[in-house]
């Protein structure tokens, strides 16, 4: 029940705030973070790159699930340019380090705290995935997971490295 709560507090609290949803084929709203290692990371310093965002929370179920898949899917295509970053949309990032702890994932994890990005990109689920080209435009959205969707990151991952 905690857990619809926090999901429903977090809807509506974001609404108001978004001027319009991210769309494919328009540009990436920029966004700057604090990482994990403490240092920001801002999405413009991946221009050139295929970047996956993946948006979660440490409450969320199938956002612990995905994880790991990501990160193989960070580790595997890394080296042709292509970045995961994980933006975690919690107050409080004790729960989420906790997460990455466990999962010990290694792409770069980011704390939206106060859910500005989370606004900018109108979040409307956990997760959320959007995968950015590398001139910066939104060429896909997913929201949710369950087993499966992974394949259609990959098949999106792997045309974009090809463009």
């Amino acid at each position: 029940m905690r857990r619809i709560v926090q999901i429903v507090i977090f809807l509506i609290c974001a609404a108001p705030y978004a001027a319009h949803a991210v769309a494919t084929e328009e540009a990436a709203p920029d966004f700057t973070l604090k990482s994990l290692t403490g240092t920001n990371l801002r999405l413009e310093e991946y221009r050139g790159q295929v970047v996956l965002i993946n948006f979660w929370a440490s409450w969320c179920g199938p956002c612990r699930q995905e994880m790991p898949i990501l990160d193989r899917l960070h580790q595997r295509y890394e080296d042709t340019g292509f970045s995961v970053l994980g933006v975690n949309v919690e107050e409080d990032s004790s729960s989420a380090l906790k997460v990455v702890d466990r999962t010990g994932v290694t792409f770069p994890v980011l704390f939206d705290t106060e859910q500005v990005v989370s606004r900018l990109y109108e979040l409307k689920a956990m997760p959320s995935t959007v995968v950015v080209d590398r001139d910066g435009n939104v060429r896909y959205i997913h929201k949710g997971y369950k087993p499966g969707d992974e394949s259609k990151y990959v098949e999106v991952v792997k045309a974009l490295i090809r463009e």
